[in-house]
This record gives C-alpha cells, structure tokens and sequence, in this order.
C-alpha cells in the first residue's frame, strides 16, 4: 500500500471533497429513512395487533356472566312405588349431574393425568404444554397436531363456545384466543380448582350418547360412578379424547391403548403404584362392558303406552300451567332434568301387558295388516319412495279388485312385499332402505282408572310388538263408537238426576219409527211390553233408551256427556272433513245408542264410568302426581281437576241396576268370584266395536275390541274376547283385596213397586223391590195395569238357552238422515271410522267359555 506523501494528500481530498460528503450525508438519510420506517412499521402492527387483540377481548363472553354448569340433563319418570320407569333424552342430553365428591378421586386424577397434568398449578392456561406444542408442531414441518387445551378451556369449550365444530381458521384463532383469555379469568374468579373439574366431568361427550361421567358409568358398567374401580375409571378417562374412536363398546382395542396411556400417565404423576398399574392392565374390563351392553340393548328402551301418552300430557301442562312454548316443553321434558312421578302402578301394568302378550286370549287364526315402506336406486341414480298404498293399488291392479293390506298370516303378508319388490327391482334398482311393521288383527286396549284419585293405573294402546315410541294408541288416542255403553251416560244419568225418573219408571216396548220413517229394534228384534228403567239397563234394550232421551231431550244428553268429559261429542255442528261439506252435531236421538259422529277413545269412557262408581264425581285421569326440577323444586303439583256431575244417590242406582247387568243380564261373563262389579256391554253395528265398561269398589276398567279397518268380527269368540281379557285381567287384580261391597249412601231408600206401573204395590201387583232416592220414593199406589192392545212379534229363539243377541240396527238410525255423515276416516284415527253405528250384544251367558257358534246375525232393517 502507497503511504507517501502524495497519496496520502490524495486520499485527504477525497474524503473531504463536497461530492463525497454528499454521498455520505445521502447514505445516512436513508438508513435513517428506513430506521424510521421500521419503527412506525413496529409501532403500527403493535397497535394493530393490540387493537385486535382488544377487539377480541372486548368481544368475548362477559367472564362474569358466563355459565359453565352443563346444560341438557335426562328427565327421570317414576311409578306410583318410586321405581324408575323411563329415561327421557334429547340427542345430546343424556347427563345426569353429580357432584365432585361424588366422583371417584381415581376418575379425577386419571382425567387431569391425561388430559392436563398441570391442571392444579395453571392459572387456565399451560405456557409450558403451548410451547411443547409449538415446538412439536415446527418439529413435524407446521404440523400442529398436539394439543395444548386445559381443562378450564375445554370446559368453556364444551359450555359457552359450543358452535366450535363448524368454525373456519379465522374463527378457531379468534375463539382459542377469546378461551384463553376467558380461562384466566374464569379461575380468577372461581378460584376453586374442584368447581371447575366437576363441571367438566358432567359435561364431557362420553361416547355412546353418553354425556357426563355418570352417564358414561351407567351406560358402559351398569352402576353409579361413586362405585367405579380404577380400572373402570381408567376406560372412562381415556374416552373423551375421541368420544367415537376410543368408544369402549364399540372399539375395545383402541380404548385399551389409549387406557394404557392414562395408566402411563397415572404411574409417572405418581397417582398410582406400580402394583395398581398392573392390577388395572390384567384386568379383562371390556367383558363386563360388552355384558352390559347386551343387556341394555335386550332391555326394551321403547316408550310404553303408558309413557307415550304421559309425555303428551305434561308438554300440554307445561304449556297450560307454567306457560311455555312448545319447543320449550319439548326441551324441558328431555333435557330438563326432570324428575315425573307417575301413577301407574308397576304390578297392575304387568298384569295387563302379561295378558295382552297371551295368544290364548285372542280369536284364534288372527290376522295382521301390513304397514311398509320402500326406498330404491333406479339405475340412472335417482332414489324413489314407495308407500303401502302403492303397494296396495300393485295388487289391486294385477291380482284382485278387492285386495287390502289385511292379510290371513304373516307369510301372507310377506309374500305379497317380495313379490311387490322383486317387481320394483326388475329394473337393476338397488334397495336404499326398506320398513315392514305387522300389526295382529283384531285389536284391543284397555284402561285402568283408580276411580277414587283419578290416577290412572295402567294402559295398554294395542296388542302385539310395540316397535318404536310415539305410535298409535288405541287407548287414549282413537276414537271408536261406543255403542251402548253410553246408555248409562247419555240417557239414564240425566233422566235419574234431574229428569224426574227412578229406576221404577216404565216404558212401553213397542214398535217404534224415528221421525224420518226409519224403524228402530232392540237387539234381540223382539217387543217386551212395559219394562222399568232396570230392565232396560239390565238387558240393554234400545227402544226404551230413546224413548227416555225423547223426555230428558238430546240437548240434556249431550250437556251431561260433556260433563263426563268427553271431548269428542259435537254439542254444536261442525263439519266433518268428509269432503261432503255437511255439518254434524250429536244433538240427536241415536246418541242414546252411542251412534256419534266422531266416536269416544277408551280413556274417556273410562274416566266417565268412574265418575259413576266415584259416587257422581268426575275426575280428570291423571297419569302424573307431580314434576320435580333436578334440585328437587315443584314445577308442577298435578293435583286432580273434580265436577260433581251426580247425586250420590244417582250414581248408587245407576251402579246397582248395572250389577244387575253383570249378575244375570248382558254381562254374566263378566262376574269375579271374590268382588261385586257393575259395568254396561256394547257391540256396534255389525259388531265392528266390543266393549265392556265396568268397576268394582277398587278400580274401574275399559276393554275395547275390534279390526282397525272396521272389518266385521266374526261368529264365535272373535265377538267375546273383549269380556275374557277384562275378567281375567280384573281377575288378578283383585285376587288378594279384600271383599267389600258398594257403598250405598243414606240418600237412597227401597220400596216394594208394582212392576207394571212404578207405583208403590198393593196386594194384587207382581211386585219388586226397588231403589229409590229418598226425595223420590213413590207416594202413590197402583190402580191398575198397562195391558198392550197388540201382538207382541219376535224372532225365533236362537236356541242357545241364553240371552238372545242384540240385532245389528241400520247405519243411520236418526231422526233428520242428513244429520248423519257417510262413513268416512276420522280425522283423528287412523283406521276408518264409521261415524254413526247403532248399538247391538253379543250373546252373553255366565260361563266363562263362550258358546261354540254365535246366533247369526238378522239382515239390517
């Protein structure tokens, strides 16, 4: 290098001449320009940054407002003992809450050793597990697959930031962020570790439906946490991860993995010894869990009659009495936590449902009707729906006119769906999926009313397999005509309570022509002269019925069977969606026969029959006593809805002429051998409707029989199984209770009667014993007899040596014919319904077995 002098004077110049100086300066600036842009770059994205972030703050949950207590737990239903009967669950509700001291401190120390192990050292968040993660994650090229969740943040996960399974990238950072934040000052605030694992130990999904650890406990062991083992508790810690991949019942292998990672964990943290670990590893745990899942799964979780009808009333309560919606009655009912104790009495159930299971109990040769579905893929990939209907309109195009889905057997049934779809695929289609459900033909139901608390006892809504919940209940759901159990209640009660009658009162049986010509029989097509109220009621003759609702008025009728709470009685016309626009009311004279327009369900003729032996009170049938929130606070106290609609009096006469029903009347099949029963048959035109309404001092019982269809029962026991399932059930019922008889009340007195007039007897009458209320004894005495001026005509006698059958009467025995609708579906019974059917009796004798052959039916009038 050149230091001489010259150079050196050179290199002076060149340092300190202006245009290096510029240069220099020029430099400076704009590194100083850039300096400064990066500052007020920093300082920009900081206060953006930290705007953001307090966007984000000033946008999440109020920490004070937020709720991490589990919402949606399992309502509980009771019977009458306190036994659970039912656990009702929406989708994501099946939890049953415990408390913390409750929850096995293994099930606690497994969970926080698998899921955060610094969980009692955090303050809501584990810098140390994000940055584990982080790391992790960078390790496997941005793959950030470890998480870094606590507890606290699972929990407001689970509890207040639940739409987090459909969010986008943007969203989960801004809501994991929004979770940290709010679990720092979730534990600032709660300052209670055990609060927090609680809540989440209730919340978690736990797989199989199962939400929270008691449910999961239930669900996969069969018992309560507080008694799992360690090595149950292990099972349960290692599911939540994925509820679906380390679901025990359904992948063992896999929860065995990931329940040794729990072991792992528990042995490092040092919550278990080495002597536990292995204990927990040898034990076989998954037998007991496919065990009780086979039994659960052979336990029949579908609602009973009982339940499905309960559920309906207390969403119509909810909303009536505490003022709901209906989405908010549904979702009280099942993810309420609710706790609804019943009346249904567990062994009076049993004894019902035992006795309806009994093929000997039914017609032999039953049928079935057919109720099907079809989903296929047509080769050009679109799907289409088949229905029975189309299925019904197959056959009556290509095999018989008259073809319905009402089938001799089962095998029958399914011949007809292959051959239906064998047609269907004949194209290369594909089943998508496919429903065949066969409902036994005839069918019945019963009801079982304590009449002296309104509670009902038992209920059964049809015979045969009851394959899904919410489904048609004959009991409490169709509407059937009643035939001549409505004598009692349409005509003889108001004629008794205030239509001046006794049961002394005479009528003259006798031909008889409504107003429009139409003639009118009794059953047994026979005229009997002058017969007293009791022999009407005893032996179920028509003419007099009409003839007493002529006196008392069709009006006083209907008024009175509304106060027996029928809901189905058109006390104003109204038009009936036949399609024929006519407008229809009962308000009429076949009413008396029980010829309605719509038909009565089986519940309220047995809540109105127990008004009756409920010395004239009515109470509306009550399937619940109460509703309990989860923390034992009344929602609803069920207290019983009472109408006197008789006299005491009245109710006792009406009882004893119907034990005279029972005792040598149309109901001799019907008798006990340790208890008094009173109660009225009827059979509707062309016997399509059996009925027996009747009660003992204890109980009061509804037995209804029939096709679905209004197919006509056929000759034989077909027309008598109704009475055989009452007494036999009845039968049982009573078995133990002791004898007691019905109580008559001071208000009733008897006298010695003339059989001829109802007057008091003197010493030339053929004279009886009757009852009377005291206001009402006769004063009177008889002076003379009734004798009738023509021939009586009567049809030849069966020939049986019983009570000769009631004739099936004409289909619209009314006095203005368009008053009366054409047979048509009811609009709230799926089979169809006649509206109008006249009242007529089987043969009825007091064996128990019914007779070989039926008398043969009389052509209709």
């Amino acid at each position: 290098m050149n230091f001489g002098k010259r150079a050196v004077n050179k290199k002076r110049n060149d340092l300190t001449s202006h245009s290096t100086m510029m240069g220099k300066k020029a430099n400076v600036s704009f590194l100083r320009i850039i300096f400064i842009s990066l500052m007020a770059l920093l300082v920009i994205v900081g206060c953006t940054g930290i705007g953001a972030l307090r966007g984000l703050i000033d946008s999440a949950p109020d920490a004070s407002e937020v709720n991490i207590v589990p919402a949606g737990e399992a309502t509980f239903v009771y019977d009458a003992n306190g036994n659970q009967l039912q656990k009702l669950t929406a989708p994501n509700s099946n939890r049953m809450s415990v408390p913390i001291e409750k929850i096995p401190l293994d099930l606690q120390h497994a969970v926080v050793a698998i899921e955060d192990e610094r969980f009692y050292e955090h303050n809501g968040i584990d810098i140390r597990g994000i940055l584990r993660a982080g790391v992790r994650g960078l390790a496997n090229g941005g793959n950030f697959t470890e998480g870094a969740s606590t507890i606290t943040q699972q929990l407001l996960k689970n509890t207040v930031f639940t739409g987090w399974t459909n969010e986008s990238v943007v969203q989960r950072f801004k809501r994991k962020f929004q979770e940290q934040y709010l679990a720092i000052q979730l534990e600032k605030q709660v300052k209670d570790k055990d609060v927090i694992l609680e809540n989440y130990l209730n919340t978690i999904n736990l797989g199989n439906g199962n939400y929270g650890v008691q449910a999961a406990a239930q669900g996969y062991f069969g018992k309560d946490v507080s008694d799992l083992t360690l090595s149950e508790c292990t099972v349960i810690a290692g599911i939540s991860q994925n509820p679906t991949k380390f679901n025990p019942a359904v992948y063992p292998e896999k929860n065995a993995q990931r329940r040794k990672d729990v072991l792992d964990h528990m042995l490092d943290q040092e919550y278990i010894t080495k002597e536990q670990y292995d204990e927990c590893l040898a034990d076989n745990v998954y037998e007991r869990i496919q065990a009780v899942e086979q039994t659960q799964e052979e336990t029949n979780k579908t609602y009973s009659y009982f339940i499905d009808e309960l559920t309906e009333q207390v969403v119509k309560d909810l909303q009536e009495q505490k003022g709901y919606t209906e989405a908010q009655a549904y979702s009280a009912l099942y993810s309420g936590g609710l706790r609804v104790y019943t009346t249904q009495d567990p062994a009076i159930q049993q004894i019902c449902d035992e006795e309806y299971a009994n093929p000997d109990n039914f017609p032999a040769g039953s049928q079935v009707t057919l109720d099907y579905a079809l989903t296929v893929k047509h080769p050009n990939g679109e799907q289409e729906n088949y229905s029975k209907e189309m299925l019904q309109e197959y056959f009556i195009q290509n095999e018989d006119a008259n073809f319905t889905l009402l089938f001799n057997s089962a095998e029958s049934a399914q011949a007809h769906v292959d051959a239906y779809k064998a047609a269907i695929l004949a194209d290369g289609s594909q089943v998508v999926s496919e429903s065949i459900h066969m409902t036994p033909q005839p069918q019945s139901s019963i009801t079982i009313i304590d009449q002296h608390t309104g509670y009902v006892k038992a209920i059964v809504g049809g015979r045969g397999e009851k394959s899904s919940s919410l489904t048609l209940n004959r009991a409490t759901n169709t509407l059937r005509q009643p035939g001549s159990t409505f004598k009692p209640l349409a005509v003889y009660a108001a004629a008794l309570n205030e239509g001046g009658m006794t049961l002394a009162t005479t009528f003259k049986d006798e031909p008889y022509t409504y107003a429009n010509g139409q003639p009118l029989y009794n059953y047994d097509h026979q005229y009997h002269g002058t017969v007293s109220m009791r022999t009407a009621i005893m032996k179920s003759y028509n003419i007099p019925a009409v003839l007493a609702m002529e006196e008392i008025t069709p009006e006083v009728g209907v008024e009175y069977l509304k106060k027996f709470g029928f809901t189905s009685i058109l006390d104003e016309p109204k038009e009936i969606p036949t399609g024929s626009g006519d407008f229809y009311t009962d308000k009429n004279l076949p009413t008396a026969l029980g010829g309605i327009t719509q038909g009565v369900s089986n519940l309220e003729l047995t809540a109105a029959y127990a008004a009756i032996a409920n010395n004239g009170t009515y109470i509306k049938p009550v399937f619940y006593t109460k509703i309990l929130d989860a923390d034992g606070n009344v929602v609803i106290d069920n207290t019983p809805e009472k109408t006197t609609v008789l006299r005491p009096s009245t109710a006792y006469l009406l009882t004893s002429a119907m034990e005279d029903v029972v005792n040598q009347g149309t109901g001799t099949r019907l008798q006990l051998s340790n208890m008094p029963v009173a109660g009225k048959t009827g059979t509707t035109d062309n016997y399509k409707n059996l009925w027996f309404s009747g009660f003992t001092p204890y109980y009061t019982c509804s037995v209804w029989a029939g096709y679905d269809d209004n197919t006509v029962l056929p000759q034989g026991t077909a027309r008598t199984y109704q009475q055989t399932l009452w007494k036999k059930i009845m039968q049982r019922i009573h078995t133990d209770l002791p004898k007691t008889e019905f109580k008559m009340p001071s208000t009733v007195e008897e006298a010695s009667i003339c059989t001829s007039t109802g007057l008091l007897a003197t010493s030339s009458c053929n004279a009886v014993t009757e009852l009377f209320d005291t206001e009402q004894l006769p004063k009177k005495y008889c002076s003379g007899h009734y004798r009738p001026s023509y021939n009586y005509e009567s049809e030849p006698d069966s020939g049986s040596g019983e009570t000769a059958p009631e004739e099936p009467q004409p289909d619209n025995p009314v006095t203005e014919p368009e008053q009366t609708p054409p047979e048509a579906p009811n609009p709230e019974t799926p089979p169809e319904t006649p509206p109008t059917e006249t009242p007529v009796e089987p043969p009825e004798a007091p064996q128990e077995t019914p007779p070989a052959e039926t008398p043969a039916e009389s052509p209709e009038a």
